[in-house]
């Protein structure tokens, strides 16, 4: 078979990528105070891993500098972005702690694995495939690693203690856009089964539909399902795929389209999915980055379009490392490299979300 140039060109950095103020302290966060939540528990992609994908064979990584220079003590986690995520703002937040530390981090103390631990994997995605393009944890790998973490857990405290505890618990999980920028439209694999983006879609609602059922067959009670961003703004799709890659760069509205209606098929699926005793919450991520990108100067941006690391039109993972030039404020930067939100973005996105969180805390 012959790819098309564009493919074979860019096919490097399309299998790393992922989607996804200086350090805002805990202080900053007006912390709820509500000790109702036991837990914090995470699953997706890059968006929301601390660290996993330190400890895999792969090439999706991010555990050198530049990453990490605005988190605390300037080290590089693990997180795809220069200081913290959503969930690390979320822990904080509802009184559990600071950062969500990598499940499979085995340095971990019993302490800190009782109070949630993220098993997500920068490059994953709901679709098998999508994570084995760059040998990544999947979704369903990661729902196994959670079953090992409950055997873990009865093993230490007992299985009453260890049900009462996740049932307590918040779940998180955030993927999708690796499906759609690395895999359907930069690879032809999927594209050959599913001709068009609408079947494809299904096929992950399907994926989506199978793995909240497995965390709710092993005890999650309250579950919030990040949708997509408009992902027709990351700055490497821009580059690589709306044909004006220097000036003007504008988003691309097909794809952001095609991540609206995915949001909408997610919002409907939940709904059909709920049952008595279980709390599943749509988390909103399209609308506040999209009106971060539309009135970049009321939250403090300068530049929406390119990242702070490299050229900021294709670095992200080793692509972003220590010999990159990286830009004089991050703070002013949407995006941190080609693929990842700053971290001023994702504590923007934190204040957005809040009314979700408070609203899915009072359930438990």
């Amino acid at each position: 078979m012959i790819f098309p140039c564009k493919f074979i060109l860019f096919l490097p950095i399309l299998l790393i990528i992922i989607f996804q103020n200086k350090i805002q302290g805990r202080t900053l966060l007006l912390n709820n105070n509500n000790n109702t939540v036991s837990a914090v528990f995470v699953f997706g992609d890059s968006t929301v891993d601390s660290g996993n994908n330190n400890y895999i064979n792969t090439i999706a990584k991010c555990d050198f500098p530049p990453y990490g220079r605005d988190f605390a003590n300037h080290v590089p986690t693990g997180r795809f972005t220069n200081g913290r995520l959503v969930t690390d703002y979320l822990a904080s937040y509802v009184g559990i702690k600071d950062f969500v530390p990598p499940y499979l981090d085995p340095s971990l103390s019993l302490d800190e694995l009782m109070t949630g631990v993220s098993f997500a994997s920068g490059s994953s995605g709901f679709d098998p495939l999508t994570a084995q393009l760059v040998d990544v944890i999947t979704m369903e790998k990661q729902l196994e690693y959670f079953k090992e973490y409950k055997r873990k857990l009865e093993n230490s405290i007992g299985k009453e203690k260890t049900k009462l505890l996740i049932s307590k618990a918040a779940f998180i999980i955030s993927a999708g856009t690796n499906d759609f920028v690395v895999n359907y439209y930069n690879t032809p694999f999927r594209r050959q089964k599913y001709y068009n983006v609408s079947q494809y879609q299904q096929f992950l609602m399907q994926m989506v539909q199978q793995f909240i059922q497995g965390l709710m067959n092993e005890g999650a009670r309250v579950i919030g399902v990040a949708g997509v961003p408009p992902f027709g703004c990351l700055p490497i799709v821009i580059t690589i795929d709306s044909g004006d890659a220097l000036q003007p760069r504008r988003c691309i509205e097909s794809y952001s389209a095609v991540a609206r209606e995915y949001n909408s098929l997610l919002q409907r699926l939940l709904k059909t999915m709920e049952i008595h005793g279980t709390k599943l919450f749509y988390v909103d991520i399209y609308d506040p980055i999209n009106d971060m990108i539309q009135n970049p100067i009321n939250y403090g941006f300068s530049e929406v379009t390119m990242g702070c690391c490299g050229s900021g039109l294709i670095e992200a993972s080793i692509l972003c490392n220590p010999k990159s030039i990286v830009c004089n404020n991050p703070s002013n930067h949407m995006f941190w490299d080609a693929v990842h939100p700053s971290q001023a973005t994702y504590y923007t996105v934190f204040q957005a979300i809040r009314p979700s969180i408070d609203f899915a805390i009072n359930q438990l």
